[in-house]
């Protein structure tokens, strides 16, 4: 029994798989029940295809299940703990010179699967929730064809300023490109032009930029920089914008990948934005996913703390856990991102606080 792996290691870890695949696909479920009740006439009344409107549902289950994924963990912890305490079965494996630290060792490594799975979602969510707003026809473009003195945080750390905008002519006015440099080799760049012109051999073909009358600055850090004027220039690294595009409304940061959502933060701080809340969620698509390891560690010694067990207690604390926890995020969360804290600070508190908690009852458990 002793060994890795073995007969008492198989059923501890299968008990709790049994649970964990349950919630963690129960909760979500239980999700899109509440969420299609609330909209399922709006959705209706835009006449949107029944058919789209299951698939989109299809596509929210990523989302559902990477803010689900801790508590399944830790409704699997509570109740296949809970049941071994009430059926005397640690009691057992107490008496035959097994530790409860030992016993819970294959929680600990279903946790940390369920920790590295939850990061493999959290970088699906991004593209299953841009598919379903597409089938939902929630778009994140701007109504209207003309905007007016905006940023635009695109690719490659290059950030567009323009005066004004107008899609259907596809012009820009007073353009100006930022991409700062990172040493000798990639140097800080600094585009501006009196207008740009975008043309495209047919309507849904790719087409190209073509700014006008500019300068173009290359600033190094330790040898004389570069000017530049031209008359006609084009950016290849601008051509993946279209005109539409640059309509767009800023993504939140679910809909972004952690390298996206780095690259739109250094942008955002070049171009003299905030983003300490965007530190902060940036932070969550890591910390979220390890609180797995971290809720069985606190769950494990809590479901043997009390001595009145059952169904209703187990259930009871997982909820109160499980609430406090997705509270002191959003407190958290408030406080970095008004940088009364650090930012990654602010994301991995709540983690840290339940980790002591953990080792804390952990070192109080009999073993």
């Amino acid at each position: 029994m002793r060994g890795i792996a073995g007969p008492l290691d198989r059923y501890v870890f299968v008990e709790w798989t049994k649970i964990f695949i349950s919630t963690a696909l129960g909760l979500p479920l239980l999700l899109v029940i509440i969420d299609l009740t609330d909209h399922l006439q709006s959705y209706l009344d835009r006449q949107i295809p029944r058919a789209d409107i299951a698939l989109s549902y299809v596509y929210w289950m990523p989302q559902s299940m990477f803010l689900a994924m801790p508590a399944a963990v830790l409704f699997a912890t509570v109740f296949s703990i809970g049941t071994f305490t009430r059926h005397s079965e640690v009691t057992a494996a107490k008496a035959s010179g097994i530790s409860f630290y030992r016993l819970i060792a294959p929680i600990l490594f279903g946790a940390m699967l369920a920790a590295g799975l939850d990061l493999v979602i959290g970088e699906m969510v991004p593209v299953t929730d841009a598919r379903r707003n597409s089938l939902l026809g929630e778009s994140k473009i701007s109504a209207g064809t003309q905007r007016s003195n905006f940023a635009y945080a695109g690719e490659y750390g290059r950030v567009y300023k323009a005066l004004n905008l107008d899609v259907t002519q596809g012009s820009l006015d007073r353009l100006q490109i930022e991409r700062k440099g990172n040493g000798a080799d990639y140097p800080t760049v600094l585009i501006s032009s009196s207008a740009a012109k975008y043309s495209a051999p047919a309507p849904t073909a790719k087409g190209h930029w073509v700014m006008q009358q500019g300068e173009m600055h290359v600033v190094r850090d330790s040898t004389p920089g570069l000017n530049v004027s031209f008359t006609q220039m084009r950016d290849k690294r601008m051509d993946d914008l279209r005109p539409v595009d640059l309509m767009a409304k800023p993504r939140d940061p679910q809909e972004m990948r952690f390298a996206e959502l780095t690259r739109f933060i250094r942008a955002l701080e070049r171009s003299g934005g905030d983003a300490n809340l965007l530190r902060v969620e940036r932070a969550l698509k890591i910390a979220i996913p390890i609180t797995c390891l971290v809720i069985a560690l606190f769950g494990a010694p809590l479901a043997t703390s009390t001595q009145r067990g059952g169904t209703a207690y187990g259930i009871g604390v997982s909820l109160a856990t499980t609430v406090t926890f997705l509270m002191m995020i959003q407190l958290t969360k408030a406080i970095g991102g008004k940088n009364l804290i650090a930012p990654d600070v602010a994301a991995w508190l709540p983690n840290a606080v339940f980790a002591v908690m953990g080792l804390v009852l952990l070192y109080r458990v009999r073993t």
